[in-house]
């Protein structure tokens, strides 16, 4: 190095793996919508399976006779009973995990437990099936229910308690 250029670094410059760790990578979606997406995604099958696709009369065509391939000494009574306790529980389950999924969204990247984000999902949960079953209302195959509304909003308090449960005991844990 001449005198002239005594003004820089000796050092040479750092190759480009030697600083990509330190250098944060940018995430292709905002946090928020990372955290709300999969509770938004999940709301779209529900709406799509209040439609006619999966009224009483579709999804009997497909597990009704798979009840009666299982079990084959079935009555009639029985297998549309357990076909109307099949889809009681979709209702608990979608509601379910519609809840914990909305938890997710409101907790965002937040850590632990609150009432107040429990509640809010749980809100949410409720008033989106109170909106699901007036959407059913306008379905000529489909049924609107506050039964099944308030059966729902049961499907997003159990979640609710299984959250909270979920968050206390590993809370508990050493």
């Amino acid at each position: 190095m001449s005198t002239s250029d005594s003004w820089r670094n000796s050092r040479t410059a750092p190759n480009l793996d030697e600083v990509r760790y330190r250098v944060p990578r940018k995430p292709l979606l905002p946090p928020a919508l990372v955290a709300w997406l999969p509770a938004l995604l999940w709301s779209a099958v529900i709406f799509f399976a209040s439609t006619d696709t999966f009224s009483a009369d579709h999804t009997g065509m497909v597990i009704e006779p798979v009840l009666r391939w299982l079990i084959s000494t079935l009555s009639e009574a029985q297998v549309e009973h357990i076909h109307f306790l099949i889809r009681k529980s979709a209702h608990f389950t979608e509601y379910f995990v519609f809840c914990a999924l909305l938890f997710r969204g409101v907790r965002g990247d937040r850590r632990g437990w609150r009432w107040t984000w429990a509640l809010a999902a749980l809100s949410i949960a409720a008033g989106y099936s109170a909106l699901d079953e007036i959407h059913q209302a306008f379905v000529i195959s489909r049924t609107a229910s506050p039964w099944d509304s308030l059966l729902d909003s049961v499907g997003a308090f159990v979640a609710s308690v299984v959250l909270f449960l979920w968050f206390r005991l590993r809370r508990a844990a050493p």
